[in-house]
């Protein structure tokens, strides 16, 4: 290991110049001018939040015909994406207007933002990232914010026999220019100002309010000598040392203590300053106090104690709160709570919450139904660089995500319609009958999608299990993950009656069906690679489909006569994509339409400019040629020379294309052969 000094790396490293930026001090009037050159630095802390989420950047998209906004905020650019949160933009772009009409002041500033949500839906990720996000913020020049300090070189009672007295709420320097003449100096300081406006609101703490009008006696009423003992200083946000941000956990309900929030009385205090009611002998350091300027967060909210929530009534709809044995004290600071469904139908059940409730915003935080986004939640964990001694083989993930979704979704109410198609349209597919009208059809129907099902926590765990388990072997396939998945569903906490483990037994026996077809697609898609053997297969098609659709002949190219189209040869591609006999007439017809109308722009057809005509013709390659490979062989462990040769080079078609290491490329071929083994057992 090689040996570091520490002295040169720090040198080379840290800059002190950046811990100097982001503890200035200054006097009352340095502050104030600041304040004129940035107006933002005056922001309240929903403006703050807003103009912090903004800031990250937002990509706009297109869904179902309606404009969706992606706030990059969301993708945890902070941590790398730790805390990302997928799926669910329509939902945070609620969040975001919720806090958007809060900083333009439009009412919502007075209401608790309540995250609603299944458990495991990312309420807590979204409610961290925030938190986070505040820290970060707060150090950079854009979201910087300021609090202020008394202090007094003569060590006066004033300040309790100390030179330092910080302001306990980390309250704005500008809540000292007093009340009388608040409105004149905000139109001054406002001025032909276009953009956002300097705003001043409430007063300070009882401990700042004390000690201001301690020194307006001792200076005769003499506001610029008061503020000589004024002492303004950069404030950072920080969880951890409870500065601008709280978190509250309920506890045991016979435990909880309002003073919790509110702050209590500091009894060793008392002595030295002769009164319980003196507001330099109390701690404020509640969660509502400590986390004034920033955001307080309450753990599964609707678990409080209902004495708890009275103090939230005033603090979100007065931006108050009630210290004990003091004066309505005013806050400025997001409260932000979640909880899960049960304790909201409580809620909403509890005629005596109805000040609550109307003093609420809900934001749901469902589960992900969208198979793309749910996959890029576990790709985050579960990928090469992580996990660098086991491959993940191809679908591995995917399929684990499938199996989650098709827990979360409601039956579709079409008869032609199935759960894994519905997902599939979810994802962005196109089925025949179906338009993007439809599909937001089926979502509005679909009330209770994303409230229900597997949470990404299970699937996060059985994944581990499955590595833990399988690792020596050196890829994890997606078998193993089933298995994981069913066998923990008999120890499910939130699996409570038969019919539900039979529900999530079935749509498991679903999601393993699309694996047997997707691996069975990505063996056969290896075998009939060969492009030129695709292109003469199709252009055989197109000729006959041209001869067949304009009833003309076709010469055959080995007797040189002219013929009819070969209608058995047509059906046998059709039959691939299952075309019905009564549909094939309007299925070449639209071939030859679109061949057409590519001729008259000057371009060629490519059968990949097709998708189901794609496939079709991969699968009549594949069955054209499946026979001289003798891939049901390969379970008999009995291989000639020849057949190993054509097998391995399918191997390494997948290997190369599909994602396969060669464990599982051997897996899949060998999985493969055993349906086809079964299928031609089937047949004799």
């Amino acid at each position: 290991m090689a040996q570091i000094d520490i002295t040169k790396f720090m040198e080379e490293n840290y800059k002190v110049s950046d811990f100097t930026h982001l503890h200035w001090q200054g006097t009352f009037q340095d502050y104030v001018d600041k304040v004129t050159e940035d107006p933002r630095i005056a922001r309240n802390a929903f403006q703050r939040i807003h103009d912090m989420i903004m800031a990250a950047g937002e990509t706009k998209y297109t869904e179902y015909k309606k404009e969706i906004t992606r706030y990059h905020f969301f993708d945890d650019p902070i941590d790398g994406g730790k805390d990302a949160v997928f799926g669910i933009d329509v939902h945070l772009m609620k969040l975001v207007n919720f806090f958007k009409s809060a900083s333009a002041g439009y009412g919502t500033e007075k209401r608790v933002l309540l995250l609603h949500g299944p458990v495991g839906s990312a309420k807590s990720s979204i409610a961290r990232m925030i938190k986070k996000g505040l820290e970060h913020y707060a150090k950079t020049d854009e979201g910087a914010l300021y609090t202020f300090e008394w202090f007094d070189e003569e060590e006066t009672d004033i300040l309790g026999g100390q030179k330092v007295f910080p302001s306990p709420m980390h309250e704005d320097p500008l809540k000292l220019i007093p009340v009388e003449v608040r409105k004149a100096f905000l139109e001054e300081v406002n001025k032909g100002v276009d953009g956002l406006k300097i705003n001043i609101k409430g007063e300070v703490c009882p401990a700042d309010r004390f000690i201001f009008a301690k020194y307006m006696e001792k200076y005769d009423g003499n506001w610029e000598k008061v503020m000589q003992h004024v002492r303004v200083k950069r404030l950072i946000l920080s969880e951890k040392d409870r500065i601008g941000i709280g978190t509250f956990q309920p506890k045991d309900e016979k435990n909880q203590d309002s003073t919790e929030l509110t702050g209590d009385i500091n009894y060793r205090k008392i002595a030295q300053y002769g009164s319980d009611s003196d507001p330099r002998a109390f701690n404020f350091d509640g969660e509502f106090n400590i986390a004034n300027r920033g955001i307080v967060e309450f753990i599964e909210m609707l678990k409080l104690d209902v004495a708890f929530l009275y103090d939230l009534l005033g603090a979100s709809q007065e931006q108050s709160i009630k210290p004990k044995k003091f004066a309505q004290t005013h806050i400025d600071e997001v409260i932000l709570g979640h909880t899960n469904e049960p304790e909201f139908r409580k809620l909403q059940n509890n005629e005596f919450m109805e000040a609550l409730r109307d003093r609420t915003v809900k934001i749901d935080v469902p589960y992900i139904t969208r198979l793309d986004q749910e996959v890029r939640i576990y790709q985050k964990d579960f990928n090469a660089e992580k996990i660098p001694h086991v491959h993940i083989a191809p679908h591995t993930i995917e399929m684990a995500a499938t199996w989650s979704i098709l827990t979360r979704l409601e039956e579709p109410k079409k008869s032609d319609l199935t759960k894994l198609q519905k997902l599939k349209l979810y994802n962005g597919k196109t089925l025949p009958g179906y338009n993007e009208d439809n599909v937001k059809e089926l979502r509005k129907e679909a009330i209770r999608e994303g409230l229900e099902g597997i949470s990404p926590r299970y699937i996060q765990d059985k994944i581990s299990n499955a590595l833990v388990k399988n690792g020596h072997v050196g890829c994890l396939n997606p078998f193993m993950v089933f298995n994981e998945l069913e066998t923990g569903l008999k120890h499910h906490s939130l699996i409570n009656s038969a019919d539900q483990l039979d529900h999530m037994k079935e749509v498991l026996a679903i999601a393993r069906q699309e694996y047997e077809d997707t691996v069975k697609n990505d063996v056969q898609k290896a075998i009939s690679v060969d492009e030129t053997a695709i292109q003469t297969l199709c252009a055989n098609y197109i000729d006959n489909v041209k001869a067949y659709t304009q009833k003309e002949k076709i010469r055959n190219k080995y007797s040189n006569k002219l013929e009819d189209a070969d209608e058995r040869f047509m059906r046998s591609i059709e039959e691939k994509i299952d075309i019905p006999e009564s549909r094939k007439e309007d299925f070449r017809r639209e071939i030859m339409n679109y061949i057409g109308a590519l001729a008259i722009e000057g371009k060629q057809f490519d059968y990949k400019m097709n998708e189901r005509l794609h496939r079709a013709l991969e699968l009549k390659l594949f069955e054209d040629q499946k026979d001289s490979i003798k891939l049901t062989t390969i379970i008999s462990k009995v291989v000639d020379k020849e057949t190993q040769e054509k097998i391995d080079v399918v191997k390494s078609r997948l290997i190369k294309n599909h994602g396969y290491c060669e464990i599982c490329a051997t897996d899949a071929l060998n999985f493969v052969a055993s349906i086809f083994a079964k299928g031609d057992s089937a047949k004799s």
